[in-house]
């Protein structure tokens, strides 16, 4: 086998893809076994191409995207076994990492965005999603709470859509994210807004992003330093739970969980 083709088999074998054009390096969630849930080695590939993109002077940017028609499914509760913990230190280190990246980061949505990837929507600086998009923190469904994502996605909605939506657990479209400020933006074609956006970044020098975003995510990150390892403890706690069991063990049979009962009408 030629050295190209081994390179091509490895980067087909990615979960992410790392691409960079025009200054801006592009993340793509590439993982449509699971449709790009959060496993461990998703978070190690995204880190990775985070790390990349802050050393490479030639990048001014990162565009976090996806392929097929989900964003992030959110937790892949195929891992759900060994160190919980371990694993929700992981996923607060990945949205601590794109919060302190010196450079901007914008997501590029055009599809479903549940739970965890929610979390990394409300990490980026700058999000926009097209008609196909769907939100949803469907945590309270299976017996947890948005623990650790709450750090980055309250700070973006306000407080009554963040009472309705992490009490509910119930979906929503791009309109109305745009609406509670979890996207800064609802497109028709994400890739040009998202272009539009990019041209209008090419203009500002790389001192002045860095420092501008130190001055809009200064309160995120204080509330990491100050939050993490509370909620931690408390994801850790529900995972574990005999309530949390039967709702993912619900989840991964597409049944409703015995504690949840249906609508009544009259």
């Amino acid at each position: 086998m030629s050295n190209g083709q081994h390179m091509t088999d490895v980067e087909a074998d990615r979960y992410v893809r790392y691409e960079v054009n025009r200054g801006f390096a592009t993340l793509t969630l590439d993982s449509p076994h699971n449709r790009n849930a959060i496993s461990g080695r998703l978070v190690d590939e995204l880190l990775q191409g985070l790390r990349d993109a802050a050393a490479d002077d030639d990048v001014r940017g990162v565009v976090l995207t996806h392929t097929g028609g989900t964003f992030c499914a959110g937790a892949d509760l195929s891992e759900t076994s060994g160190d919980v913990g371990s694993r929700t230190r992981q996923m607060a280190d990945l949205l601590r990492a794109i919060v302190e990246l010196p450079k901007p980061v914008i997501a590029r949505i055009d599809g479903h965005v549940r739970a965890g990837g929610m979390g990394l929507v409300g990490a980026c600086d700058i999000a926009v999603a097209g008609p196909r998009s769907t939100f949803a923190l469907t945590e309270v469904r299976l017996g947890l709470a948005a623990s650790i994502i709450s750090l980055t996605v309250l700070p973006r909605i306000d407080s009554r859509a963040a009472s309705r939506y992490l009490l509910t657990g119930e979906k929503f479209g791009a309109h109305e994210a745009e609406a509670i400020g979890l996207i800064s933006e609802s497109a028709e074609d994400p890739e040009d807004t998202v272009e539009e956006v990019l041209d209008q970044l090419r203009q500002a020098s790389p001192q002045g992003l860095a420092e501008s975003k130190t001055l809009t995510t200064r309160g995120v990150l204080a509330d990491f330093d100050r939050y993490t390892d509370e909620l931690t403890a408390q994801s850790a706690r529900l995972f574990e739970s005999e309530e949390a069991r039967e709702g993912m063990m619900a989840f991964l049979q597409k049944r409703p969980p015995r504690w949840a009962s249906g609508p009544v009408r009259g």
